[in-house]
């Protein structure tokens, strides 16, 4: 790897000779442009205003634009010469834990290469000092016309340095959060909570770029002649869920993905709902709910009721008036039936007693009239 940086690194009275290389590459595809009516390469040429010719890059250097427009010639001799200290060497001015260095501050990695033989000794004796302590060096040093912040730390056997924003460079993040006030509740969590289970962890090298590789795929094509591959079709909008549907249906779609649940044919709602195009919260239900009015025509049921009672009575009316004077009639005639059994039976007693007396008196009669002829 080429070093884009010499210098050292200032470890109190210790100096490191070192080498600063690149720790990242860009695998990103670039392009030319190009005059699209004949595919001509559009360049573009540096020229000089004054001159009104074109220059090679040997003629050109750094200037300053001053608020009039004045050009100040800056050399890179002058840069090198800058009164700082950090001009040629990484300086570390503080160790700290490293869960105080905030991410969005870091940018650029580069890793140290110690630069020859003599530097073996103090870059291994830095290296472990790190890996004891657990903790990060923070460093200044000047890089490509201005002085910058970094972050050492161990990364294998080497030290690697991230670049850092200084710190009045990271924005605050005012006015990014929602303004109004949302209550999450324990069973959305919870929810949450399962699915960030469900998805787990992963190995970083499995991830890759499908971007880069479609755009592989199309240039390949165009170049044989072919024709690129078709873009997969675009998901339909599906309904708009609450919160917790679509959480569910997240975490029942990752269980299904690492093979934790069998595969269900969906159909019908349960199908359209796994394409959400917009999660919204459903407002509260209201608790109170008013009385359904009546349509009109029609007699409320206690009406309907009291109708259907009063019509009852109307035709147990007569039923009632009928059996109570056959049960009169009944009545009487049985009271004469009785009165006239008694008087036939008071007759005959009579008619038996008036006889039973006839035929005492007869025969005491008999009786007298023997005595006396005795």
């Amino acid at each position: 790897m080429r070093s884009i940086w010499n210098g050292a690194i200032s470890f109190g009275l210790v100096s490191i000779p070192i080498k600063l290389v690149n720790a990242t590459e860009s695998h990103a595809i670039s392009f030319r442009q190009i005059h699209t009516e004949d595919g001509g390469r559009i360049r573009y040429r540096k020229v000089c205003e004054l001159e009104d010719r074109e220059v090679t890059s040997s003629e050109i250097g750094k200037a300053y634009e001053d608020a009039d427009g004045t050009m100040v010639p800056i050399s890179d001799e002058d840069l090198e010469q800058l009164p700082i200290p950090t001009a040629r060497t990484i300086e570390i001015v503080a160790f700290v834990p490293e869960d105080r260095i905030d991410p969005l501050q870091m940018g650029a990695a580069y890793y140290l290469a110690a630069g020859g033989a003599p530097a073996a000794k103090p870059y291994t004796l830095l290296r472990e000092a790190l890996k004891r302590s657990n903790r990060v060096a923070i460093a200044k040093y000047a890089l490509r016309g201005r002085e910058r912040l970094g972050m050492l730390r161990v990364v294998g056997d080497a030290i690697a340095m991230h670049g850092l924003l200084w710190p009045d460079e990271v924005r605050a993040p005012e006015g990014v959060a929602p303004d109004t006030d949302v209550t999450v509740r324990d069973k959305e969590l919870d929810l949450a909570d399962a699915l960030m289970d469900t998805l787990g962890e992963i190995d970083l090298d499995d991830l890759h770029d499908e971007y880069r590789e479609a755009l592989e795929e199309v240039i390949a094509a165009k170049a044989a002649g072919e024709a690129p591959p078709e873009a997969p079709r675009a998901a339909t909008p599906g309904k708009v869920l609450d919160l917790m549907a679509a959480l569910e249906n997240s975490v029942r779609a990752a269980r299904r993905s690492r093979g934790e649940e069998p595969e269900e044919e969906e159909t019908g709602e349960r199908a359209g709902e796994r394409t959400e195009a917009e999660v919204r919260s459903l407002p509260r239900r209201k608790t109170s709910r008013a009385a359904p009015k009546q349509p009109a025509g029609r007699k409320s049921t206690s009406t309907a009721k009291k109708t259907a009672a009063a019509g009852r009575k109307t035709a147990d009316a007569p039923k009632k008036s009928t059996a109570k004077s056959t049960e009169k009639k009944t009545t009487a005639t049985a009271k004469g039936t009785a009165k006239k059994t008694a008087s036939k039976t008071a007759s005959r007693t009579g008619a038996k007693s008036s006889s039973g007396a006839s035929a005492s008196k007869t025969s005491a009669k008999k009786t007298a009239s023997r005595k006396r002829s005795a």
